[in-house]
């Protein structure tokens, strides 16, 4: 199962002693036995290529919208407000700029926080995974993670379609029919 991004900052230490396995073409792993779990870093090539390009693609959107503000004259609550829509426009982007709100008759300042992109830049494309399947291939644990990913893909679309409200099921013979319905569909 996936784990929060944040879980990476504890792991991250550890995790960059040890050496990537390569587990197919493009995709590389370094695991990390804990007690009865073991934490997966995986790297994807193609994902990597995939968050640069939508990082570019909302920084230039970002960096556009900035130099149009701060050529107009706005008072502060206006400004605010724009600032406000670049920033859920741009969510990603917004975190890797420094923006300084203009007190009376200054001008917008805005600059790229390098720091925050080197950081960034180091962590795309790979993401933190956790397993109970301690002593398993790293091949075959990928695998099960895309399996995984396929069924709540099949949930998701068959909720969707269905426009079915969330089931909760409580015997576990209905729990299984219910993934092999997901998966058929």
């Amino acid at each position: 199962m996936g784990t929060p991004k944040g879980r990476l900052n504890r792991y991250e230490k550890d995790l960059t002693q040890r050496s990537w396995q390569k587990v197919r073409d493009g995709v590389a792993v370094k695991l990390l036995p804990q007690e009865d779990e073991v934490y997966i870093l995986a790297q994807s090539q193609d994902r990597i290529l995939k968050e640069r390009s939508m990082r570019r693609r909302q920084l230039k959107r970002l960096g556009a919208r900035l130099h149009q503000l701060k050529g107009m004259a706005l008072i502060r609550d206006e400004l605010l407000l724009k600032l406000g829509t670049a920033k859920q426009q741009s969510p990603s982007a917004w975190r890797l700029v420094q923006i300084d709100i203009p007190q009376k008759d200054e001008a917008l300042q805005f600059s790229l926080r390098r720091d925050k992109l080197r950081m960034v830049r180091r962590r795309e494309g790979r993401y933190l995974l956790r397993t109970n399947l301690v002593g398993r291939d790293p091949a075959q644990m990928w695998e099960l993670y895309i399996q995984l990913v396929q069924v709540e893909e099949a949930f998701k679309n068959m909720k969707g379609d269905l426009a079915l409200r969330p089931i909760h099921h409580q015997k576990e013979e209905r729990i299984e029919a219910h993934i092999f319905v997901a998966f058929m569909a």
